[in-house]
Formats: C-alpha cells, structure tokens, sequence
C-alpha cells in the first residue's frame, strides 16, 4: 500500500453534500450559493492583489475557487428542487381525496398492522399534478401483487410528508387499486426475485430460506421479527441489505475471469454483470448508491491503492449531489460512504500494522476491515437506534468468512433459477451450512447480556458516540490506555458470562 493518499476532491465533496442537505432540509440553498460565489469573488482579488508576495496564494485561491463554484453550484440546484418540491400542485390538496396513479420505485415493505408503504413517482393526480416523489402506505393485502415498476391507480387521502426529502407528499390508498404492467425487463426481474425466494423455501429450513433472499437480494419481506431483532443486537443487520459489498463480491468473482478471457473482456463482463444485478435487485436509490460504492470499493482493492480510492469517492459523492440529491438526507448514504472511507484509508493501515505484529494477513485483514468500519458507523447507527453495539466487531469477524460464498451460491443460484431450478436448488443446498453460522453467531452474540448498551438518540448519540470514538482511536497508541480497555473488556465479558450462567 504505498502512495500519498490524494485528498484534493475531499472537501469538494464534504461543501456539496453539507450543501445539498442544508438546502434539502432548510431551504437554505440559494442563500448558500450567494455566500459561496461571494467567497469565491474574495479570494480571486485575493489573489490578483496578493498572488505575487504570499508564496503558494494562487494555487490556494484555485482550490478554494473550485470548492465555491462547487458549493454555489449544489446550492442553486438544491434550492431550485427543494422549491419545485414544496409548490409542487399535491401539496396544496393536503387533507382532500383524489385518485392518482403512481409507479413505484421498490416493492413494498410491511410496517405492521397488516399495512406496507413503498417510495413511488407520481406519474398522475388530476387536479394535484404530475411527477415528483411520493410516499404510500396501503393494505397489505390489497397491494400484495405490487412490484417495483408495475404501475397502481387507486384513490388516497393526500397528506404532508414526514421528512424533508424532496417528497412532495404522503398518500394513503383508501380503495382497491388497479394495477398496470411493468416493463419486460421489471417483469423478467420479479420472476428471479421471486423463483429465488421458492427455491430457496424448497430446499432450506425455514429460517435459512428466509435469510437468504435478504443477504443476495435485499428481500427482508420473510425474516422473522426475532431474527431481525437478534441482527439488530450484533450489529449484523447490514448485512440483510445490499450493500456495496455485495457488488464487490459479484463483480469481483467475474473480474477474476480476466487470466482466461483478458482483462478488457473482464472488465466488459463486470459490467454487464453490475447492470443485471442492479436490475434485478431494483433500482432504487439505495441499490443505486451501494452499487455506486461497490464500484468505488473495487477500485481500492483492485488497484491496491488508497489514494486511487478516496478521489473515486469524493467524485462519486458530487456526481450524486446533482444526480440524487435526496441521498444528502438518507442515513443509507451517510453510512455507505463512511464505511467506504474506513476501507480506503483505516484498514488498509491498521492491517499493515498488525501483519508488522506478527498477525496473519486474512486475519489481520478481517480484524481491521469490521474494526473500521464498525467505528466509523457506530455513531450514525446510535443517532438511529439509540444503541451501541459491544459485540458488533467481534460477531462481524465471525461471520465475514461465510459472507462471500453465501453471495456468489445466491446470485448464481438466482441465474439459474429460471432456466435450470434443479441446478439452483443444488447451488442452493451448499449455503445452509453458512446460513446455519450466520444465523448461529447473530442469535448467540444477540442473546448476551449486555451486548447492546443504550445511548442517546439523535444528534446526543452521534456527538457522544462519536467523540468517545475519536477519543478511543487517539488514545489507543498509549500503553495504558490499552490496559484500561483491555481490563474494561475482560470485567464486560465476565459480567456476560455470568449472566449467561444464571440465565440457565
């Protein structure tokens, strides 16, 4: 791993996500981009006055010009749609009745009470307009055929929405709706989805075919409301949600074809497999996003350089400002990104570190990867859930070998399912002793006591969390700090036990 880490593009992309979520969530948009074309104007006449006497002026002048005219840019784009979002023609029907028709951008999900709610574009409501983002929440049994892309029209009570997200409202159906047809590539996707799911209840105890089409697919609709809790307690629920190691896993297995088929061919392949498995997984923004960072992930380890990384990072973040710029709010981004940065720049090190040690490299390697990632998360999952997991680390190295085999078996397995479901099924039979492992680690570190502590919530949890973090990773160099928390360590994993022992 060797190279200066190039972080040129870093706070390019820090302006424009800061940017768009302030102009998103506040409105402050607009006013951000005048405050940002003002400094850029400053430092210009900085530099036209100065430049000749202050060594190394211009070249800090272009840098912040370049950061301006990038935060400027993100403003006006993000006030503009902020704005187009808050008088879009629904908002002003908030309480009345109408029809509409929508097409939704994933398959629903149960909230309980025999409801689901699912993101959708509002492709019609008569006098409330077209286009736009909406939110709807139906009967579950009424909505049961619903998939991603199949158009529904039904009438809903029309309310404002919960969260600033450029939502332009919340609607609830209050009458049986008439579905349309999806496109055939949406149609052809169902048909995987839904044969993987089967194949997998065919040949695999219930909990294990429950599992699987969340860890290949992202289809957590079967998983029992214990396991989910369970995944929660040891930190093993993004797991159950395609992420951009799931891309990486793919992608990676059909980049390694590149000795037998030449790398262009490779790379061509990789390509064609990242499109497929988006489509199948649904487009959404959350697979958008995980494939984007998959991607940017096998840059890192293909290249196995870090400052190759973090610009192919910061890049991806400003393309996604003026793409998608609801991803600014969306805790899914914040954690994908956070993860991404901690496998770039943190594990690579801290691996080095250990190998120096005397660690083996695969264990090395593995201890660093769920160690970063675990600490640079932690405080966006406390503001989330209130809760620090103690066992995260630890429940993540267990299970990190079975991850990758679980995923190509799935995904080749989802392939063959339409045209050879024998085969499948067999491909299907070798992940249950994985499945049995995961779902072993994830109900023994969730049922220790103490392997969650509460703290707080929002923007208390993430200061606290964080700060004790960061505190943590400076101290760590220092002997005594390692005793202290290795004494620290051994008193929880006692008080563990023995509450383990009297429990039985």
């Amino acid at each position: 791993m060797t190279g200066v880490v190039d972080l040129r593009l870093v706070p390019a992309a820090l302006t424009a996500w800061l940017v768009t979520a302030a102009g998103i969530t506040w409105g402050a948009g607009p006013v951000l981009s005048v405050v940002f074309v003002a400094v850029a104007v400053l430092w210009w006449l900085a530099g036209r006055c100065l430049g000749g006497r202050v060594p190394g002026l211009r070249a800090a002048v272009a840098g912040v010009a370049g950061v301006a005219a990038v935060g400027a840019g993100v403003g006006l784009a993000a006030g503009l749609r902020s704005d187009a979002a808050l008088q879009h023609p629904l908002t002003r029907l908030v309480g009345a009745t109408v029809e509409v028709t929508v097409t939704p951008t994933e398959s629903p999900r149960a909230v309980g009470g025999g409801r689901l709610v699912f993101p959708a574009d509002l492709v019609d409501a008569g006098a409330g307009g077209t286009g736009g983002r909406v939110v709807v929440f139906g009967s579950a049994h009424e909505f049961a055929g619903l998939t991603a892309g199949r158009p529904a029209r039904f009438r809903a009570r029309v309310a404002s929405p919960r969260r600033r997200d450029l939502t332009v409202s919340a609607l609830t159906a209050t009458s049986r709706p008439e579905f349309g047809q999806a496109s055939a590539v949406q149609r052809a996707a169902a048909v995987v989805r839904d044969r993987l799911a089967s194949a997998a209840r065919e040949v695999l105890p219930t909990e294990q075919s429950a599992l699987l089409p969340g860890l290949v697919l992202g289809d957590t609709s079967a998983i029992p409301a214990a396991v989910v809790a369970q995944f929660r307690t040891a930190g093993l629920t993004h797991l159950t949600a395609v992420s951009g190691a799931n891309v990486t896993i793919v992608c990676g297995a059909v980049l390694l074809s590149a000795a037998l088929i030449g790398p262009r061919a490779a790379a061509a392949l990789a390509a064609v497999a990242l499109l497929a498995f988006v489509v199948v997984v649904q487009p959404s923004a959350s697979v958008l996003r995980a494939a984007v960072m998959g991607s940017v992930a096998l840059v890192a380890v293909f290249s196995a350089r870090r400052r190759h990384a973090i610009p192919a990072l910061s890049a991806t973040v400003i393309v996604l400002m003026l793409t998608a710029p609801q991803l600014s709010v969306d805790i899914g981004f914040a954690l994908s990104v956070s993860a991404t940065a901690a496998l770039a720049l943190l594990a690579p090190v801290w691996s080095a570190r250990l190998v120096d040690r005397g660690w083996p490299k695969p264990i090395a390697d593995a201890v660093a990867l769920a160690t970063a990632a675990q600490l640079v998360t932690a405080p966006l999952i406390a503001a989330i859930s209130g809760k620090f997991s103690l066992v995260a680390v630890l429940a993540n190295i267990c299970v990190a070998p079975v991850i990758p085999p679980i995923t190509l078996l799935g995904t080749a397995a989802a392939v063959l399912c339409p045209v050879w479901p024998a085969a499948a099924g067999l491909l299907l039979r070798f992940t249950g002793p994985e499945l049995w492992w995961l779902l072993t680690v994830a109900r023994t570190a969730g049922s220790i006591p103490g392997a969650a502590v509460p703290v707080p919530a929002g923007w208390a949890g993430l200061l606290v969390v964080g700060a004790s973090v960061a505190v943590s990773v400076l101290l760590w160099r220092h002997r005594w700090f390692r005793w202290v928390a290795g004494g620290a360590g051994l008193c929880a994993v006692a008080w563990s036990l023995s509450g383990l022992v009297g429990a039985t």
